[in-house]
């Protein structure tokens, strides 16, 4: 669709993003809260240097996994269009920077290592042949991953050399959209679990334990699909894989958050391990973050609901507008 001033004609909420089905309830809380609001759905698109953006509030939701609903180049349209919002001072949360890190790994343990924040140990290889030789500098067993991926996109523990050979020969190992391959020391928890830590407006909002046991490839929205007219989950909720931790606390907080705001990026999900001795190790950064609903419906929290309250009060404060629900 073009992207230009003609497509609005007041100030609203824009949503950046490639995916329907993960906006469902944010546009259900924008409703709800009867905040104007319009989609930008980058699957393709025009974006016209020759004019100004419209007025509002942007949104990025663009994800690194986009490529895998046949929106191979969407990440790169969000940048342009990214780049010519950035050119015309329009309020963008998660904007250019925050791009950046959602495609690539491998900039997101830099940046986190730049706050004294402990990642696993990783080497970036592209080919088979350099993943065995990287692999057999950090020993097995490892993790191999995407470095542009999402959604645990070529996640595989591997134990031994013979293992790797044999996921290598295999259908199951494919490449990075980018070409890169992680390869990463295993850290192994002594329950199979990782906790997601959620943040909106560059602050803590809740914290959810995600059971690994059945694999890696897991996201909030997936698991618990939403359904024609209301949220339901495709499992039983005795099965759900995540549950929303009570009281959640941790002293890395306050240094995820300051990552966070010097990265540009107002929402997000941090996911991190804790090893058998309590070392706690970050790694994924999340700026597409998803929620879900089985496990808010729990304790009565809405995290889309959050992100519609902060965009609306962005968008009030930048245009003096009313008549909006409290947020």
């Amino acid at each position: 669709m073009p992207l230009d001033a003609t497509s609005a004609e007041e100030p609203k909420v824009f949503v950046i993003h490639e995916n329907d089905e993960w906006v469902e309830p944010l546009r259900a809380a924008f409703e709800a809260k009867g905040t104007p609001y319009e989609e930008w759905h980058l699957r393709d698109g025009l974006v016209d240097l020759t004019q100004s953006p419209p007025e509002g509030v942007f949104y990025n939701r663009m994800s690194a996994s986009s490529h895998t609903r046949g929106h191979r180049f969407a990440p790169e349209l969000a940048g342009a269009t990214l780049a010519w919002l950035k050119a015309h001072g329009r309020t963008v949360a998660n904007g250019e920077r925050a791009l950046q890190l959602e495609v690539s790994k491998v900039a997101q343990y830099q940046a986190l290592r730049a706050f004294d924040i402990q990642t696993p140990e990783t080497i970036a290889a592209v080919g088979p042949d350099l993943i065995r030789e990287a692999s057999g500098r950090l020993g097995f067993p490892l993790i191999l991953k995407h470095n542009r991926a999402g959604k645990g996109l070529g996640v595989q523990l591997l134990r031994s050399a013979d293992a790797l050979e044999e996921h290598l020969a295999s259908s199951a190992f494919t490449q990075s959209i980018d070409g890169i391959t992680l390869v990463q020391r295993y850290i192994e928890a002594p329950e199979p679990f990782i906790t997601r830590v959620e943040f909106v407006g560059g602050k803590f909002l809740y914290a959810v334990k995600v059971d690994t046991s059945d694999g890696f490839e897991l996201c909030p929205a997936d698991v618990c699909q939403l359904g024609d007219d209301t949220a339901v989950c495709a499992a039983p909720q005795s099965q759900n894989k995540f549950e929303i931790v009570e009281g959640f606390s941790d002293p890395i907080i306050p240094l995820w958050e300051k990552f966070l705001a010097a990265n540009d990026i107002q929402i997000a999900g941090i996911e991190f391990i804790v090893d058998g001795q309590g070392n706690a190790f970050t790694y994924d950064v999340n700026t597409n973050t998803n929620y879900n609903p089985v496990a808010e419906a729990k304790v009565d929290m809405s995290g889309m609901d959050a992100i519609a309250g902060y965009l609306t009060g962005l968008l009030d404060q930048q245009y003096a507008l009313s008549g909006r629900v409290a947020a």
